[in-house]
């Protein structure tokens, strides 16, 4: 009897990154989170509007750390569409921080001496309803157009700038590959010094930070600083400890900025947590901003007397080196302006 042939294997088709089905799964409907959450939506002042204006967007590892059942929930409150972005308010404007007139070439943006931050993407695996560039024209404006070319030159030729800062969007949402193409690119100049990573993803999708990524950092020929963004203690959990843990063993920097925000981190309370529980995470507090005064973004914002009277109360509370430096940033300056 002739033996069966073996049957023929099939190719298996490599699977994504962990972290990219996780992108793919984020909640887009206010009214499926509100479910997750236990919420009437009819009853959050959820706006369709403002959700086609800036769509809601949030992935279910962040929901997860929510509080279910509490409609002021702090961090619900910094994703969730609601009616009061749609009214007009004076002094907010489209673009609150001056990115239009700082640009220097496509995608990149001059505001400071000695730095350039690069526009790397138009994506984010969250939108925070009080983000600064919620309005800015990504499809017209980032560097990675044209594999680079045109950011590359513009710093290469400017021996002024020893710092390139990664932004966005977050650069982070970029696969590693691309990533690499941009830093082989900049590899080559040779003033620049350092590289800064302004990014969200190892704290709303701590799943990002993988082998592959980690690789890369490694093997990168600059100091490298991760700016993180996390607004309260509750957004850390295991998960970003974890993350936060690999970037430091990969030999990264990690500071933290924040935004001042009504309704959720104002109060020296959330303040000084959000500081300790950044520090046990390894994270060293930076900044802590005043609202940009971006349209849409005007029911978050704690005036100037009260952010002062706060920071105050958290330097007398806290060691020194867990108090970020309370800044407001103005167009024009050559800094950010300490209040």
């Amino acid at each position: 009897m002739t033996p069966a042939a073996p049957a023929l294997q099939t190719p298996s088709t490599p699977q994504p990154p962990r972290w990219q089905q996780l992108w793919r799964e984020a909640v887009r409907d206010p009214r499926e989170l509100l479910g997750m959450l236990g919420l009437d939506p009819d009853a959050m002042g959820v706006s369709a509007d403002a959700a086609a204006q800036f769509p809601l967007r949030v992935p279910r590892g962040f929901v997860t750390r929510m509080r279910h059942g509490d409609p002021d929930d702090p961090l619900l409150r910094q994703v969730l569409p609601l009616g009061a972005e749609m009214q007009p308010m004076p002094g907010f404007s489209l673009d609150a921080v001056g990115d239009g007139a700082a640009r220097s070439g496509h995608g990149v943006i001059q505001k400071y001496r000695g730095r350039a931050l690069l526009v790397a993407t138009g994506s984010c695996a969250i939108n925070c309803r009080y983000c600064f560039r919620r309005h800015f024209p990504y499809a017209d404006e980032t560097a990675a157009a044209a594999g680079w070319r045109e950011a590359v030159a513009l710093i290469g030729a400017d021996s002024s700038i020893d710092e390139v800062i990664l932004s966005g969007g977050d650069p982070l949402s970029l696969a590693t590959p691309k990533l690499a193409e941009l830093t082989r690119a900049l590899a080559g100049i040779a003033h620049l010094k350092r590289l800064r990573i302004h990014t969200r993803l190892p704290v709303v999708l701590p799943e990002r930070i993988d082998e592959a990524l980690l690789d890369w950092l490694g093997g990168l020929p600059w100091p490298v600083t991760v700016v993180l963004h996390a607004n309260h203690a509750n957004e850390f959990d295991a998960n970003v400890d974890a993350a936060m843990g690999r970037l430091r063993r990969a030999g990264a920097t990690l500071l933290n900025q924040a935004v001042l925000l009504r309704g959720v981190n104002d109060s020296v309370e959330a303040l000084a947590a959000l500081s300790e529980r950044g520090f046990q995470a390894g994270v060293l507090p930076y900044y802590l901003h005043q609202l940009d005064r971006v349209q849409g973004a005007a029911h978050f914002e704690v005036g100037d007397d009260r952010a002062r009277a706060l920071h105050a109360s958290l330097a007398a509370r806290l060691s020194g080196y867990l108090v970020p430096r309370l800044v407001r940033e103005i167009p024009g300056d050559s800094g950010k302006r300490p209040l």
